[in-house]
């Protein structure tokens, strides 16, 4: 079975590179990505349930792999939010869904954002795991944009086995992550 272009790339280029930088002698001890979750949120939901559907036709297509739905833990009435309503929908990727996933997100969607000048390195969690928001989702070109009714926001979070924040950072920037240059984030 044939991998992505982004996963031969790991295999070839970025692991003995992350091995010899790093000074790991031990190849399983190499960082490496083990799946990417993205997770969208829909406030819109509460008053609508036909947005869940539209965010899980796009996810589906964004992603190639149909989402779960998401529902409320607590009610809280100030929103008007009830326990059990579903209120936003995930997908974990993993193997070459996830690298087919990292490869378009990295050299097609993020490109196009508006005034892009590369990514906040502030998302890391203390683990080398890393998240990313995403204001709009149409800057996935396998949205179609004249079906769309509302544009929503994700979150798309990199879980990987690095065991520290500049460890998976590296692992990122190897992968073709562009991280902002800048001290302030």
């Amino acid at each position: 079975m044939a991998g992505t272009q982004l996963e031969t790339k790991f295999q070839q280029d970025v692991m003995p590179a992350l091995r010899k930088e790093l000074g790991i002698a031990n190849v399983y001890r190499v960082p490496r990505l083990s799946k990417v979750v993205v997770n969208a949120g829909l406030k819109l939901a509460v008053q609508d349930s036909k947005v869940i559907d539209t965010a899980m036709r796009d996810i589906t297509a964004i992603t190639g792999q149909r989402p779960t739905i998401t529902k409320a833990k607590k009610a809280i009435s100030n929103f008007k939010l009830r326990k059990g309503l579903p209120i936003g929908v995930r997908v974990t990727l993993r193997r070459n869904q996830m690298y087919d996933f990292v490869q378009r997100l990295i050299g097609v969607a993020l490109p196009r954002v508006r005034d892009f000048k590369g990514v906040s390195a502030t998302g890391f969690d203390g683990h080398g795991n890393y998240t990313l928001g995403i204001t709009e989702h149409v800057v996935f070109p396998e949205v179609d944009v004249n079906k769309m009714q509302h544009s929503y926001g994700m979150n798309v979070t990199f879980v990987t086995t690095a065991r520290t924040d500049q460890e998976g950072r590296r692992l990122l920037e190897l992968l073709g992550m562009p991280f902002r240059q800048s001290t302030q984030d």
